[in-house]
């Protein structure tokens, strides 16, 4: 699940330092950034994604030779042998086919064909450039729009989103909140707005993602949502602006138990988290409850970074590439909170993956933190990104990862120290994950170590406890 991320941006970002670029020639740099904060400097990105989202996301692709004609010459220059009949094909269709090919298609087709049936590697694929430029906003942290976070409901059945592949009637699209300070804010949309229409279109019968695509859009253009709140129906005008992703969210519990919920691994991720972490210690936290349930993943570099928040030396993991090439990610020796007599809990889910998976091997094997919850998605593959000139662009897998121990967590996750199960008649707005890490932390003095003695099944289920609501796995930002 992993290698991937999951909320689309708008305008493709000029080839910077965080836009996947690699000139010929070059190798794919994986180097940390030199300080918290500083831009990223290399010109391919390595990033984790999102295996949930490749279901939605991977196209997969593969790709066409340059320079050959496939602009309507009749001619196709083929690279080895083996595509002369690739060439030979085209031609045909070109000259034979009885309508009018859109070679764009063509193109496109061939890119992802050549992915999907000739890479044996679900994590490698072809981005249109549509989802392609939405991927790289969310791998950056920000994206152009109205600053709102939306999710799915199912007003017949809130606990199952299954029948949801599209907006109707009874599944809807919801308005969780609208982000502080934001466009959507100062137009006054609401918690619990229903979306209705976009720029005067019913949104019944599409699907969420085409309701993102069509809400973001370029900074200073407006964009009108049909509302339906609290029975009545209106309109809003929004004008669209740039909006920082909220990768973090906090909150104290029972006075002294500093919860922290880590949404991405963007690059603003760790400068997010650092700044939250920090600001709940001193408002008196003495336990941490760290939260990476449906957690997509993102930037290896943000893994360690937030990794090292909580491990103040030594390796986090360790990236492995052909050729026994062989980098060790180590601890920043800067983090917030180090000191191993700040009992922690990391909560997990099978939507936490890739760099998710990489923080709580590395908490969990190190002894840092207990692990609670549900096994992991198991993904420990790491790919770079590069564009293509149609302003699309392609995922290729690079190298594997492994944790401190030198663990593969792949396919079976990583596996949680204390489990716990969702029973099917749990109410979606419980959070019996929190429940039970409350428990476990009030069994623990502070100063005591968090991690159970022995094996990972050390701790029994909790009875009861592990629901958590759907609804995150669509919570998305606008």
């Amino acid at each position: 699940m992993t290698d991937e991320t999951p909320r689309p941006p708008s305008a493709p970002p000029a080839p910077d330092a965080h836009s996947p670029h690699l000139e010929p020639g070059h190798a794919a740099s994986t180097a940390p950034r030199p300080e918290r904060g500083a831009p990223l400097s290399a010109a391919w990105i390595v990033s984790l994604v999102l295996a949930a989202v490749v279901g939605a996301l991977l196209f997969t692709a593969g790709f066409l030779v340059r320079g050959g004609g496939l602009a309507g010459s009749g001619s196709c220059a083929a690279p080895t042998e083996a595509f002369a009949a690739f060439c030979e094909a085209y031609d045909k269709l070109k000259a034979e086919y009885v309508d009018q090919l859109d070679d764009t298609k063509l193109a496109e087709g061939a890119i992802q064909g050549m992915f999907q049936y000739g890479v044996a590697d679900p994590y490698s694929g072809y981005m249109a450039p549509a989802q392609y430029q939405q991927a790289l906003g969310d791998l950056s942290g920000k994206f152009e729009g109205i600053g709102a976070e939306m999710a799915l409901k199912n007003l017949d059945d809130p606990g199952n989103l299954e029948p949801c592949a599209q907006l109707s009637a009874s599944c809807v699209l919801v308005v969780v909140a609208p982000i502080a300070g934001s466009p959507a804010e100062a137009a006054g949309l609401r918690a619990g707005d229903i979306v209705t229409a976009v720029d005067g279109v019913s949104v019944e019968g599409s699907t969420m993602q085409d309701q993102i695509t069509k809400v973001r859009g370029e900074a200073g253009t407006d964009v009108t949502l049909g509302l339906l709140r609290d029975g009545e129906a209106l309109e809003l005008t929004i004008t669209r602006a740039e909006i920082t992703m909220r990768e973090v969210t906090t909150r104290m519990i029972d006075g002294h138990i500093g919860y922290i919920a880590l949404h991405g691994f963007s690059e603003s991720a760790s400068d997010q988290f650092h700044s939250a972490l920090a600001q709940l210690l001193a408002d008196g936290a003495d336990q941490v409850i760290f939260d990476l349930r449906d957690n997509p993943g993102g930037y290896i570099e943000a893994a360690r970074q937030i990794g090292s928040e909580f491990i103040d030396s030594g390796l986090i993991f360790t990236q492995e590439s052909a050729g026994e090439d062989v980098k060790r990610w180590e601890a920043t020796g800067d983090g917030a909170a180090t000191d191993s007599n700040l009992p922690v809990v990391v909560l997990t889910n099978e939507g936490s993956a890739s760099a998710s998976e990489i923080v709580a091997a590395a908490l969990q094997e190190t002894g840092r933190a207990t692990v609670i919850g549900q096994p992991t998605f198991g993904k420990n593959t790491v790919q770079v990104w590069a564009p293509l000139e149609n302003d699309g662009g392609v995922r290729i897998t690079i190298s594997r990862w492994f944790t401190p121990g030198h663990r593969s967590v792949a396919p079976d996750g990583v596996q949680p120290d204390v489990t716990v199960e969702v029973p099917p008649e749990t109410p979606p707005e419980q959070d019996l994950f929190v429940e039970r890490a409350v428990e476990f932390l009030s069994t623990r003095g502070v100063g005591e170590p968090a991690a159970p003695s022995g094996s990972p099944a050390a701790m029994a289920p909790a009875g009861g406890m592990g629901a958590y609501d759907p609804g995150a796995l669509n919570l998305i930002e606008v």
